[in-house]
């Protein structure tokens, strides 16, 4: 018996040394989404996929919701976050980053008949804006929109909603999603492309790991040489490029 449960006991172990887990919030098409199959799918499934074949192991991928993945990884219930999240100095308080892998910006989802052009309209006083919550879309309001009344909600869906419904004048968000949401509504909302502020998204580790994080710059590095952005990007977001192009914006993986 006792032969036995050590035995399970290392075999237990073996299996977590073997598998690599990975958090993100599958809400955010074509970055991290379930597909038809109920399988998480994107963009970042396919990052870690190449993180985890450089590592020799196998990569679980747990769908979490957004504002629960730095304690999620904090207390090892996953191995890195790769959830189009922003690297930025709050965060960095309690987490790590690789290195970026797409380079992107905040922009404004306005409501059709809002009065809203640009970031200043927003600092008008009564401005309804609605936020997702967690996100830098919201840290952005609250410091820059003082007089604004911000609503925050959990879903981009819900953000939506309220924006396509005429019950706020914005959304800030990051200008893909503002894409993208635009164009299923576009007899209600107007996409406002240009960067509130440039924000980089990078993979999530905890604190300390530098062999974690070189495996992860060293992948990403790879990717950008070997054309697997490209790829991706023809895959998953060729109507994004497009939209991008049309504008003059940088594509998303065009990074400095």
């Amino acid at each position: 018996m006792r032969y036995f449960l050590a035995l399970l006991l290392l075999l237990t172990a073996c299996s977590k040394r073997d598998v690599i887990v990975i958090g993100m919030d599958a809400t955010y098409p074509p970055f991290e989404f379930v597909d038809e199959k109920g399988q998480i799918s994107g963009v970042s499934v396919e990052i870690g996929r190449e993180i985890g074949k450089a590592a020799g192991k196998e990569v679980e991928f747990r769908n979490i919701n957004f504002d629960g993945l730095i304690t999620a990884l904090r207390t090892g219930s996953i191995d890195f976050v790769i959830s189009s999240m922003t690297a930025n100095d709050e965060r960095r308080k309690s987490i790590d980053f690789s290195e970026p892998y797409v380079k992107t910006g905040l922009a404004i989802l306005a409501a059709k008949d809002a009065p809203v052009q640009s970031v200043a309209d927003l600092q008008t006083p009564g401005r309804k804006v609605v936020v997702r919550l967690g996100t830098t879309g919201e840290s952005w309001a609250r410091q820059n929109l003082p007089k604004a009344d911000i609503k925050a909600l959990d879903l981009d869906t819900s953000c939506v909603l309220e924006v396509v419904n005429g019950n706020v004048d914005a959304w800030v968000y990051d200008q893909l999603s503002i894409m993208n949401y635009q164009a299923k509504h576009p007899e209600k909302t107007r996409a406002l492309l240009a960067p509130l502020r440039e924000e980089s998204w990078a993979v999530g580790l905890r604190q300390g790991d530098e062999a974690k994080k070189t495996l992860v710059n060293e992948t990403l590095a790879r990717m950008r040489k070997d054309g697997s952005f490209t790829r991706l990007a023809e895959q998953f977001m060729a109507k994004e490029r497009e939209m991008m192009k049309q504008q003059g914006l940088p594509f998303v993986f065009e990074l400095p």
